[in-house]
């Protein structure tokens, strides 16, 4: 039986690399590992090991480990942040690991021929859900934080509210060489393949309005604000945003921040070790997130002027050039149609046009939103054939999603057929 297993495994390996008889470029296929999902499940070595292999068999190739998620504490040794060993709604004790988390996924990646990223969440300090996190323990981020607006006209820090995630605040010079350090620390102590900047962006429109970023805000338009926060926007009696007269400058100067912090790290990471991907995810709905600062797209793609917050200067702010590799979140339902701006066929087609080249696509799917019913049209099968034959590449989120409603079998017949097409 072992040496069945041993000839199965070599098998499904030939076959998942589309370069052994082509001479094409094999795709990558990455394989998220959220940190809170899998906190118990790779707890011990062993079930590490066997999920690995599971994940190769299937024809996955590339892992994104979740090392630094919201709660600002980290799965690896570092001499700024504390080890995370305890989440709320997971565990009751603290895992008692003494072994170096991303250390050990490395050494058993790269044993298999497998690439690994780490995924770091870079302005979140703290889960605002659970109300725990370094930014519940540490006074230095204080005033660091992300100060809210709210529909009353009345203003808190992140602390008070409910979000997924305490977010520091992107624009403080303070905020970006602390971030800059961690992730320098993390890139010159660890034998990654990748770094995917996660989180690194705005938390919401709702954020963040501090001193700092009002003097900020004015020095780039170069004048005061007469009336702060209201020529940003207001509130209508709902609670919906009205924008002001100063809000299509708004949204680009917060796009300026993350495309110039997003710059300053791909670069210091690709001086110290060339060899790295930089990496980037966000969905792909990208009309949306002036919300957050995420102008995923090359800065040559002029679609901001689509909107009515577009103008020359968000569409300089877009950020393609500084990535080697772009996730396109299409965490969409349905997979064909062309000109169904709800599809995932539609959404990769869109990302490859607005990135102009600038960097390497991954169409992303959320596993979840597709089953291994083979009547269905929106199964993974299709969902993950559809990425492949878009961008040349798949990512999934997330590993225990594909263990959940046992997804192996059709992403490995996705990623065979795909090859298969390309010889």
């Amino acid at each position: 039986m072992k040496k069945l297993g041993l000839l199965l495994s070599i098998f499904s390996l030939l076959i998942a690399s589309c370069s052994h008889q082509t001479g094409k470029p094999s795709p990558e296929v990455y394989i998220t590992i959220a940190a809170d999902a899998n906190f118990m499940r790779f707890s011990n070595q062993d079930s590490i090991v066997w999920y690995l292999d599971k994940a190769r068999d299937a024809g996955i190739n590339h892992v994104v480990l979740d090392v630094k998620p919201n709660y600002g504490k980290v799965l690896y040794r570092s001499q700024y942040l504390p080890y995370l060993d305890y989440i709320e709604g997971i565990t009751d004790q603290p895992l008692g690991r003494d072994w170096d988390y991303l250390q050990f996924f490395i050494d058993e990646c790269h044993k298999r021929d497998m690439r690994l990223s780490a995924s770091f969440s870079i302005m979140p300090c703290g889960s605002a859900y659970w109300q725990r996190g370094l930014c519940y323990q540490d006074t230095v981020y204080d005033k660091w934080l992300a100060i809210e607006r709210h529909p009353d006209n009345t203003f808190s820090d992140m602390r008070d509210t409910r979000k997924a995630a305490v977010f520091l605040n992107p624009a403080l010079p303070e905020v970006q060489e602390y971030a800059l350090d961690l992730i320098m620390e993390l890139v010159n102590n660890y034998d990654i393949d990748g770094f995917s900047l996660d989180y690194c962006r705005y938390p919401d429109a709702d954020s963040e309005f501090s001193d700092f970023s009002r003097a900020d805000f004015e020095k780039y338009i170069g004048e005061p604000v007469a009336n702060w926060p209201d020529d940003i926007f207001t509130y209508d009696e709902e609670g919906n945003r009205i924008d002001g007269p100063l809000a299509k400058q708004w949204w680009a100067y917060r796009a300026k921040v993350i495309s110039d912090f997003i710059r300053q790290a791909s670069d210091s990471i690709h001086a110290a070790k060339p060899d790295v991907d930089v990496e980037y995810w966000a969905a792909t709905w990208i009309h949306a997130l002036n919300s957050s600062g995420q102008n995923w797209a090359s800065p040559k793609s002029s679609w901001p002027m689509a909107y009515a917050y577009g103008t020359p200067e968000y569409q300089a702010t877009g950020f393609a050039p500084f990535i080697d590799v772009f996730a396109a979140g299409a965490y969409l339902e349905r997979v064909h149609g062309a000109d169904d701006n709800e599809s995932i066929e539609y959404a990769f087609n869109r990302a490859d046009t607005l990135l102009h080249g600038d960097c390497r696509l991954v169409g992303s799917l959320y596993a979840v939103n597709h089953d291994n019913n083979p009547d269905n049209p929106n199964n993974m099968y299709n969902a993950a054939l559809m990425a492949l034959q878009k961008t040349g590449n798949l990512r999934m989120l997330d590993i225990s999603h594909l263990e959940k409603y046992d997804l192996w079998s059709s992403l490995r017949s996705a990623i065979d057929d795909y090859c298969q097409s390309q010889k």
